[in-house]
């Protein structure tokens, strides 16, 4: 027989009360407990204001400690109590599926421990970027990457599409209890993007906007500009395509044989 203990892992937006689904508030009112990971104290407040537990994950954030044991220590307090029984809710910013890996772990250690899980979607960063800067990615097709990993590892860019790093500002940053890289680790980010787009190309640091009142970040810089640019955890760098799409002239008279 299947335990009554439940997990439900919500999105509740980026903007304070207005990116809220239906169905993700109906989880957080009716929980027994809520988990709440945002670091605005407002949203705290205002997720707590629909139910009686709700119990901020922000603690699990200490100076030195690496973030692999913050995420443990994140999804064992809500496993600790899906397995007491109690039908548990964890309200993420944005999308808690998007750049967020401790609803996945949560969600994934419950299923396998027989408990019903659910993720409920959310509007996310990436969506408030697109109607934000006007970008469609279905006009020249839009690369997303974070920004540590494009780093890394050996990556093929198409320079006539748009290419969105995320979290620009821990570009290079192999440390997981260090919140911010060097403008050396952002030197050699540029260095990467300088194989494929000029250094004087523009791109644009974007930062959604999580207050009603507030205004997005939409500043645009050179490609070399970066080094020294204010760069926070949730920046994300868009840079438009370089080049234009090139035709595939073979496929091309493949489809169209009469032109």
């Amino acid at each position: 027989m299947e335990s009554r203990g439940r997990l439900a892992c919500v999105g509740v937006g980026m903007m304070l009360g207005a990116h809220l689904g239906p169905r993700a508030r109906r989880h957080i009112e009716t929980a027994d407990v809520v988990f709440v990971a945002v670091s605005d104290p407002l949203v705290e407040a205002w997720v707590g204001r629909m139910n009686t537990d709700v119990r901020s994950l922000q603690p699990f954030y200490r100076e030195g400690r690496s973030r692999h044991r913050t995420y443990a220590g994140m999804v064992e307090a809500m496993l600790t109590e899906v397995r007491a029984g109690r039908d548990v809710c964890g309200a993420f910013y944005g999308h808690p599926g998007v750049f967020a890996r401790v609803p996945h772990d949560a969600i994934a250690q419950a299923r396998a421990e027989g408990f019903q899980a659910v993720m409920e979607p959310g509007i996310s960063a990436e969506d408030c970027l697109y109607a934000d800067l006007g970008l469609d990615p279905g006009t020249v097709g839009c690369q997303h990457y974070e920004a540590s990993q494009f780093m890394f590892y050996r990556r093929i860019i198409d320079a006539s599409a748009w290419l969105v790093l995320w979290q620009v500002g821990l570009a290079g940053v192999r440390q997981t209890a260090r919140l911010v890289n060097t403008p050396a680790e952002r030197a050699l980010l540029v260095d990467r993007l300088a194989r494929d787009y000029p250094r004087d190309h523009l791109v644009t640091l974007y930062e959604a906007a999580t207050l009603p009142v507030a205004r997005p970040r939409v500043e645009r810089v050179p490609l070399d500009g970066l080094v020294d640019a204010t760069l926070h955890q949730q920046t994300t760098l868009v840079v438009p395509p370089a080049r234009t799409l090139e035709r595939d002239a073979d496929m091309w008279a493949r489809l169209f044989p009469d032109g």
